[in-house]
């Protein structure tokens, strides 16, 4: 019993206290964003914050269960039935599911929603850590590269298929933690780069990706074969041609090819200039080179299939809210309203906020949702920029915490376990502050241990307080 005691004086304090100050703050902001002085009361069970109270409380009793009653052992021996368990709950969840928001992602039971997609984020963390953390696994290898990325990609192909895709969006984080247990670092690279040359495509033109492309192209031959001026002639050479390359329609001689558009003359442009690094790729049997035009090739594919996810995979909401966000288009009365809102909100907060139910913007409802994804704008404006910074710090130190006690794990399945941990939170805290200050799109993902929801703040208890009693195992 003595033993028993020692070993819980172990847990880990710094990141208990850490969770219950930004659960204490999320219960605060909650009854400040929807505060009705009818119902003044913190513990009204009629209002969000007293709803949220109950959240907080079951919350607190999984936290102790977890700690104190679940064997640590269980979490790697039924990884995969969990897995499974949450894959059939996010199938099942698209048939008989309750649509909200146009998203058919939520059950309801009695007066009770639950996302299974919040569940899958623990469940597909556990999954990969029994995968990666087994004797034989070697990330290198295609086949184990297979398994993890269809591991990763099956609850997201679910979870899209719910018109869920701000929720699908986070398990690209995943990327973070294969990148820690040895992935390549040009596999992180290029996903950068495929995002970039997505949001270069959406902002401008597949013409402007095309050329940035083979620019970045050219560059990547020089740099391996360690020919930099012929690299820099290249350039100078090739990219006046291709960016005047519509201008051949003009030409009396091409007039028969005048019905061509911009990207296909820059196609015939191109063309010449391909010819030549394949040419020189065969004959010098160059590895780096193959990679490059390998690389260029899936690039171009990744460019021409932007119009279609764009179209076919978003939903209008999303479509607008990007297409604001990138200033495609401008509508402070539509797509672009909560934003524009929400930023007025923060900016009008200063230094030191309006002060505490306060916030004229967050008590005349001038931004929606803002319980949920918009709790941070009321912090911005009651508490200022000292309350909104204290804030990001607080997360700051849960992350780098949670990633310094991964570091020092004993086994490589809660090293993994903690990694996966610390990306999912990483990516929800910086998408949605993002999103509420305008440098992300709005795509609905909550601010953990913050915004308003049972599903979500029993998903991140357990997902947090699995990690901790992994933790306290390395005392043992």
């Amino acid at each position: 019993m003595k033993r028993a005691f020692n070993l819980y004086k172990k847990l880990d304090w710094p990141l208990i206290i850490t969770y219950l100050v930004l659960v204490l703050i999320g219960w605060i902001s909650v009854f400040a964003s929807v505060y009705d002085e009818e119902h003044a009361h913190i513990l009204d069970l009629s209002q969000r914050y007293g709803m949220q109270f109950i959240w907080i409380v079951t919350s607190m009793v999984i936290a102790i269960l977890i700690l104190f009653v679940v064997n640590p052992k269980l979490y790697n021996v039924t990884a995969w039935a969990l897995y499974f368990l949450s894959l059939l709950l996010l199938f099942a969840v698209i048939f008989v599911g309750v649509e909200v928001n146009g998203s058919k992602s939520w059950f309801m039971i009695g007066p009770f929603r639950f996302q299974p997609a919040e569940l899958a984020k623990i469940t597909t963390s556990l999954a990969l850590a029994t995968m990666m953390s087994a004797y034989n696994f070697k990330l290198k290898q295609f086949s184990s590269l297979l398994k993890v990325g269809l591991t990763i990609l099956v609850p997201m192909a679910l979870i899209i298929m719910e018109k869920e895709t701000g929720s699908a969006l986070v398990f690209a984080s995943f990327i973070f933690v294969l990148y820690r247990e040895g992935l390549s670092g040009w596999i992180l690279m290029f996903g950068i780069l495929a995002i970039s040359l997505f949001v270069l495509t959406l902002a401008f033109s597949p013409f402007v990706s095309i050329i940035v492309l083979f620019a970045l192209s050219v560059i990547a031959a020089a740099l391996f074969s360690r020919r930099f001026i012929q690299g820099v002639l290249t350039l100078a050479i090739s990219l006046p041609i291709l960016i005047f390359s519509p201008l051949l329609g003009e030409v009396k001689l091409l007039s028969f090819a005048s019905g061509l558009n911009n990207v296909e003359w820059l196609a015939i442009a191109i063309s010449p200039f391909f010819i030549y690094y394949l040419f020189k790729t065969i004959k010098e049997r160059s590895l780096y080179l193959r990679y490059i035009l390998i690389s260029f090739i899936a690039a171009l594919l990744l460019i021409f299939s932007v119009q279609f996810f764009f179209e076919e995979v978003l939903q209008d909401h999303q479509r607008a809210r990007i297409e604001n966000l990138l200033g495609v288009t401008e509508d402070l009365q539509g797509a672009g309203y909560n934003v524009h809102q929400s930023k007025i909100a923060i900016g009008s907060g200063g230094i030191v906020g309006k002060g505490f139910l306060k916030g004229t913007q967050t008590k005349f409802n001038f931004v929606p949702e803002q319980s949920t994804d918009f709790i941070f704008c009321t912090i911005g404006e009651e508490w200022g920029f000292i309350g909104s910074v204290g804030l990001i710090g607080l997360f700051i130190f849960l992350i780098i915490r949670i990633l310094t006690l991964a570091e020092k794990q004993k086994d490589t399945f809660s090293r993994i376990y903690g990694y996966s941990l610390a990306s999912v939170l990483f990516l929800h805290f910086f998408i949605n502050i993002g999103m509420t200050i305008g440098i992300m799109p709005v795509i609905g993902i909550p601010l953990p241990f913050i915004s308003y929801g049972g599903s979500s703040l029993w998903a991140f208890t357990i997902f947090l307080f699995i990690f901790i009693r992994l933790d306290l195992e390395r005392w043992r």
